[in-house]
C-alpha cells in the first residue's frame, strides 16, 4: 500500500516547485545575451569585427594619443657613421681650399648614394656624416658603397653601422645604445673599413660580405668580440653614378676611372 501525502504536504511541494521555476526564469532574464560558454566569440562568423578578445597592439607611431601622453615610445632605426681619415693632416699639407674641395666631394657623393638607398642624411659632422635608415640592410649598403666609391688613394673613409630601438629626441636626434655603438665603431675602424656586430647573410646585401672579424675596445661600451669587417665582394664592379665624383677627382690627377 502506497502512502499518499496529506493535502497540506502536496500543497507545500507544489509551492516549492513553483518557486524553483520562477527562480530559473528570473536568472534567464538577468543573464547577458551572448553565445554559450562552450562557443568562443572569436569562432562565430556572425560576430562583428572587434567584438570580444584583445585589441591588437598598434604599430609604432599609430597609437592612441592617450597612450603616448605619459611616455615617449621607442622607435627602431639603423645608423651609420662615416668620416674622412686623415682630414686634419690633409688640411695642414694642402691648405683649407683643398680641404673644402675634399669635403664638397664627400658630401656630394654621400647625398647621391643616400638618395639611391633610401637612407637619410641626418647630420653632417665636420668631416663626417650620420646616416639614419628605417632598415639596417639599406643602411649597410649605403655605408659600404660610400667607402668603396670614395677617393681612397688620397682620403679614405671609415664607418660603423648598428641598429636597434632608440628614443627620438626633439624630432631630429636619437638617444640610445645603437646610435652610440655605430659612432664608436666608426672611431675604431681602420681606413677603408665598415665595422658592425652580429649581422648574418639575411641582413646583408648579396653584394656585401664579411671580410673578417676582430675584437674591438670602444669607449663607454667596453670590449666587443668578433666585430665584423664589411666590404663589397671583389667580383662586384661599381658603375659610374650620374654625378661621377670619384671619376672627376681622378681625372684631375691625370688618372682614369
Amino acid at each position: 500500500m502506497t502512502d499518499t501525502p496529506d493535502p497540506p504536504v502536496r500543497g507545500l511541494q507544489r509551492a516549492v516547485q513553483g518557486a524553483r521555476e520562477l527562480g530559473r526564469d528570473a536568472m534567464a532574464r538577468l543573464r547577458p545575451a551572448g553565445p554559450p560558454a562552450s562557443e568562443p566569440v572569436a569562432d562565430r562568423a556572425d560576430v562583428e569585427p572587434g567584438a570580444g578578445g584583445e585589441k591588437p597592439e598598434q604599430p609604432v607611431g599609430m597609437q592612441d594619443p592617450r597612450a603616448l601622453a605619459q611616455a615617449i615610445p621607442l622607435v627602431e632605426r639603423a645608423f651609420a657613421f662615416l668620416d674622412i681619415c686623415g682630414f686634419t693632416a690633409f688640411t695642414a699639407e694642402h691648405g683649407e681650399h683643398a680641404a673644402i674641395n675634399a669635403l664638397r666631394r664627400f658630401r656630394t657623393l654621400t647625398r647621391e648614394v643616400a638618395t639611391r638607398r633610401g637612407v637619410r642624411v641626418a647630420k653632417w659632422l665636420g668631416d663626417g656624416v650620420m646616416l639614419v635608415g628605417v632598415e639596417v640592410g639599406p643602411t649597410i649598403a649605403a655605408a659600404t658603397e660610400l667607402i668603396a666609391r670614395y677617393d681612397v688613394d688620397v682620403l679614405p673613409l671609415r664607418g660603423g653601422v648598428a641598429h636597434g630601438w632608440v628614443l627620438l629626441f626633439e624630432g631630429d636626434d636619437y638617444i640610445g645604445r645603437p646610435a652610440n655603438l655605430a659612432a664608436r665603431l666608426c672611431d675604431a675602424a681602420n681606413p677603408g673599413e665598415v665595422l658592425a656586430v652580429g649581422y648574418g647573410p639575411a641582413d646583408l646585401p648579396d653584394w656585401v660580405e664579411v671580410t673578417g672579424t676582430r675584437d674591438v675596445t670602444v669607449h663607454g661600451l667596453g670590449r666587443i668580440r668578433k666585430v665584423q669587417r664589411l666590404g663589397i665582394r671583389p667580383d662586384v664592379e661599381l658603375p659610374t653614378l650620374t654625378v661621377p665624383v670619384v671619376g672627376e677627382a681622378r681625372a684631375r690627377r691625370g688618372g682614369g676611372d
